[in-house]
């Protein structure tokens, strides 16, 4: 982004149209560029001198200064003296107040007094005295991959970023949804999704909307426009408060572009609230997958697409789930409204106790729970397991009472993978071909001929390779019901004995 005083905008018609380069414009950016590469070595009073030339000449003093805001940040000023220049003034204001400075001669005595005590020069010691303000540092680094072209194009989204920044909503339509509310959401922004004739409108609220205006806030809003601007095609119209006047900017794919570099890395999640709870319900072995900003949900005129899903492995099912952190209450209003509006879907709540909305949310027909800085995974458990029952009751009504696998050996696991089950469903089934070993299944035949190989006082390892070679991994649980045991030998391995 570029400071507000070097905002470049256009009134005319009542609109709010930034005033992006053109290709005249790129003479103008090879020359800022060009002040920079010449001035490494030198003060920044020199380099600043020799940009406000440039304004003069070019009368462009909002372009030059625009380019070079982008410029400074890809150089690096140093502090450069022969002595440290707060020693320098402290030795200084040391011996003039011993000395009694009143005229020039004076001034010169002290520094000379000064410089005995660090051993150095009265020359140098002036130097050093006043060399950390900025217009003394020194420009020490320029190594920029900006050509005037590519600086241009940086400008230009810079400039429309600015631009937003006193928006107080902005309505995109783009090709991709998903991928710019993903953008919203990890920005932390307030976004509604509305249903448009052409397709969804993503409506962020911004930063002047807010009770208390944040700079933070406003800067998130601005970066959105490069995921905005990086679909293919897009268009965005934003209300902007121009010092109490209403105004409107437009904006179309083909007005800016996105630079190859991208400085600003996006969070992963929203929040560490969503991260964490993602980490915990991950790392546990259930029949769910946890999925991230899964498909948008209707809710009337409007979209909702939640932080999560929870998909059931066994079937075409999902509940979706959704972390409600602190918002404003016009924004936990417009929650509650879309929740409302939800038809036909499996819907959980997590919200900040903060909040205090739980009564609210349960009014709108979805299940809802506190937390406080942490999603508990017992709550969450406990909100899924309804579902769980109903969906095992059903695949359970389903499924025949008698079950022959074709494998001579299978588990009771790819029984229910081959079903689309879960494992406590088939559980209660009858395998009339196969024995049940632990949860192995394994038919008689297998059992027999395990039994020849098997003799008592071999070793366990050889046990296991014996049952490994008849594709049985339930060792204990073999060897007892053939009748064997295994006897310990301290440490050094296990004897199979009859039981």
């Amino acid at each position: 982004m570029l400071t507000k005083e070097l905002l470049r905008v256009s009134r005319a018609g009542g609109g709010y149209h930034p005033q992006f380069t053109t290709a005249a414009d790129e003479d103008v950016a090879a020359r800022v560029l060009g002040v920079y590469q010449g001035h490494v070595g030198e003060p920044r009073a020199q380099l600043e001198s020799a940009l406000t030339d440039l304004e003069r000449e070019t009368g462009q003093f909002k372009l030059v200064r625009g380019f070079a805001k982008l410029l400074e940040r890809e150089a690096a000023f140093e502090t450069r003296s022969p002595v440290s220049p707060r020693r320098a003034r402290t030795a200084a204001f040391v011996a003039a107040e011993s000395v009694g400075v009143v005229t020039e001669a004076d001034r010169d005595a002290a520094l000379v007094a000064a410089a005995d005590d660090l051993d150095t020069s009265a020359d140098a010691l002036a130097a050093s005295l006043f060399a950390d303000r900025d217009c003394e540092q020194r420009l020490t680094a320029f190594d920029v991959d900006y050509d005037p072209e590519s600086l241009c194009t940086q400008y230009d989204l810079s400039l429309a970023q600015t631009a937003l920044f006193d928006a107080t909503s902005v309505r995109v339509r783009t090709d991709d949804p998903k991928r710019l509310v993903s953008a919203v959401k990890r920005l932390r922004l307030l976004y509604e999704i509305r249903r448009a004739d052409a397709g969804r409108d993503v409506v962020v609220t911004g930063p002047d909307a807010l009770f208390k205006r944040s700079r933070r806030y406003g800067t998130r809003f601005a970066r959105l426009l490069r995921t905005v601007a990086a679909t293919a095609d897009w268009q965005l119209e934003a209300t902007i408060d121009d010092r109490g006047t209403e105004r409107r900017l437009r904006l179309e794919a083909g007005d800016i572009e996105v630079p190859d570099t991208d400085p600003v890395a996006e969070p992963t999640f929203d929040s560490a609230v969503e991260a964490d709870f993602y980490s915990r319900f991950s790392s546990l072995d259930l029949d769910w997958r946890l999925l991230r900003e899964p498909e948008p949900l209707a809710a009337g005129e409007h979209v909702v697409i939640p932080d999560f899903a929870f998909e059931w492995k066994h079937g075409d099912f999902r509940v979706f789930f959704e972390i409600m952190g602190f918002w404003t209450p016009e924004y936990v209003e417009k929650k509650l409204s879309r929740f409302s509006d939800l038809e036909d879907v499996a819907f959980l709540v997590a919200y900040d106790e903060s909040l205090g909305v739980g009564e609210d949310i349960e009014a709108t027909g979805q299940r809802a729970f506190p937390y406080t800085k942490t999603v508990r995974l017992k709550d969450v458990r406990d909100a899924l397991r309804p579902y769980e029952e109903t969906l095992r009751e059903a695949s359970a009504a389903s499924l025949p009472d008698r079950l022959v696998p074709d494998a001579d050996v299978t588990t009771l696991a790819a029984v229910a993978d081959d079903h689309g089950v879960s494992e406590a469903v088939v559980e209660s089934a009858t395998f009339p071909e196969h024995d049940r070993v632990g949860r192995t299944l394994v038919r008689p035949a297998v059992c027999d001929a395990v039994d020849e190989e098997l003799t008592a006082g071999m070793s366990l390892a050889e046990a296991e390779t014996v049952l490994s070679g008849h594709g049985i991994d339930e060792t204990s649980a073999m060897l007892s019901a053939l009748g064997y045991r295994v006897e310990w030998e301290g440490l050094g391995g296990g004897t199979v004995t009859e039981a």
